[in-house]
């Protein structure tokens, strides 16, 4: 692995070669941040540290297979089985958590998370069966007011469900 490091400029090596605790790296676009990155991990793993105990990451799903690949490649090439650190997206992370810990979220393992189409049409959808009219209440609007009536019904219970100013409503949605 420390040959692989001498490819690295000395601020790059430094972040690579820091194995002791969490580790944020602050650069502009096109600077390396993502080769330090994944030459931290591969040497972390290389020097024993399990795989699974590293945690990084990203903001795209592309951008979270890119980094998988760079530690298997960088890996193989250090002559060190391959190992697979938890790298995801925000999303994805907090959906891997949110199933694992379902039980203790009173949550089934295999729920759904609604992005706000499907939310929308499933108003829409509602409301149809129930012979409500678009016109005299909107599905953005209804949406949203089922939204702030399960926020109010968590904060009696004391749980805490979305932005601390709540989300807005407006009729003319």
């Amino acid at each position: 692995m420390q040959n692989l490091l001498e490819q690295l400029n000395p601020e790059q090596r430094l972040a690579a070669e820091t194995t002791e605790g969490p580790l944020l790296i602050l650069a502009g676009a096109g600077t390396g941040k993502t080769r330090a990155i994944t030459f931290r991990m591969a040497n972390l793993i290389s020097k024993g540290t399990p795989a699974e105990s590293i945690l990084a990451v990203t903001f795209t799903n592309k951008a979270a297979e890119e980094m998988q690949n760079r530690v298997r490649d960088l890996l193989l090439h250090a002559g060190v089985p391959p190992a697979r650190p938890w790298i995801s997206t925000f999303h994805s992370l907090c959906a891997r958590l949110l199933r694992r810990e379902a039980a203790h979220a009173a949550l089934a393992k295999d729920f759904a998370i609604y992005d706000d189409d499907d939310q929308l049409s499933a108003v829409k959808l509602a409301m149809s069966k129930l012979g409500i009219d678009e016109e005299a209440l909107t599905p953005p609007h209804q949406l949203c007011q089922e939204s702030r009536a399960i926020s109010r019904a968590n904060a009696r219970r004391g749980v805490w469900t979305g932005h601390p100013e709540g989300r807005r409503c407006f009729r003319g949605l």
